[in-house]
């Protein structure tokens, strides 16, 4: 018997290697020091900010028509909260709505430019222009189309935000690995089932940053409409209360005014977070809880 004859023999004698079982990752709860550190930054930053306005609020004599305090801020909490209720509800309606407008256009046009080369070089120099055209010169031209009101500043609201979500998505299709790419053009996928199931999902993570700056770029938009537009039907938004307290120097009412539209933003930011780390957390590094 040869020696090859012999190694041949005890190489099939040998068991074959197992694979040691992949270890279960156990779904942590977050600690209390992970709740801490998520909530005491942002609150301490706060907490400084109130501090020092008040401090040179006192120290340096400023009146109260030019800016309040924060005393004054919470005063006036009282007698305008009520009287902010509703215009907050009519832009928030109008960002929002300006807002889903802008992510169906947005990702629609996206899909469309990634999936035929010439309509990307036909319309993509369009939504360029569409971002860089200034807001509040069109809006007059709005008005008179479509007249003062909700309809106007829902239009100038999905306007802002449309372009965000178009170039995110358009990136995101084009930055698929090329070699899964070539792994399904070898499998015979047709186009439409790569762009489907290959480039959508590996795409989503643009398309959901670009949400994200749709979210505050739409109400910003939607109160710039309200600048311009009025307020329509006799309901007034955000917008319309910032510019009447600015002219009669309710400066506490104002920065309370001010607030009211941040909420609706970080709501709405909020909102779209929540969803991207429901989406991507289990297997995208940008969501993934890390051990910090």
């Amino acid at each position: 018997m040869s020696i090859t004859e012999n190694t041949e023999k005890t190489v099939a004698a040998a068991p074959a290697p197992q694979a040691s079982p992949r270890p279960k990752r156990s779904r942590k709860r977050p600690s209390v020091r992970t709740v801490l550190l998520f909530i005491l930054p942002p609150l301490v930053v706060l907490v400084l900010a109130i501090a020092l306005w008040q401090m040179a609020i006192s120290v340096f004599g400023v009146p109260t028509f030019l800016v309040p305090s924060p005393s004054d801020v919470l005063a006036a909490i009282g007698s305008s909260a009520s009287a902010l209720v509703e215009p907050t509800l009519v832009t928030m309606q109008e960002a929002y709505s300006g807002f889903a407008i802008a992510a169906v256009i947005g990702f629609a046009v996206a899909f469309v430019m990634a999936r035929w080369t010439v309509a990307e070089r036909g319309l993509y120099p369009y939504m360029v222009l569409l971002q860089t055209i200034p807001i509040i010169a069109i809006a007059p031209i709005l008005v008179v189309w479509l007249g003062p009101g909700a309809a106007t500043n829902t239009v100038v609201a999905a306007m802002i935000a449309v372009f965000p979500v178009t170039a995110n998505t358009l990136t995101g299709l084009k930055s698929t690995d090329r070699n899964l790419v070539q792994l399904f053009a070898m499998a015979g996928a047709t186009r439409r089932y790569e762009m489907v199931v290959l480039r959508v999902p590996y795409a989503l993570p643009y398309v959901l940053t670009g949400l994200r700056i749709a979210a505050g770029s739409s109400v910003i938009g939607a109160i710039v409409g309200e600048f311009v537009a009025g307020i329509g039907g006799g309901q007034g938004g955000l917008g319309y209360v910032i510019t009447s307290t600015a002219q009669q120097l309710l400066m506490a009412r104002l920065f309370l005014a001010v607030v009211a539209a941040s909420c609706v933003s970080l709501l709405l930011f909020g909102i779209v977070r929540a969803v991207e780390v429901l989406t991507l957390r289990r297997w995208h590094e940008s969501a993934m809880a890390t051990d910090d």
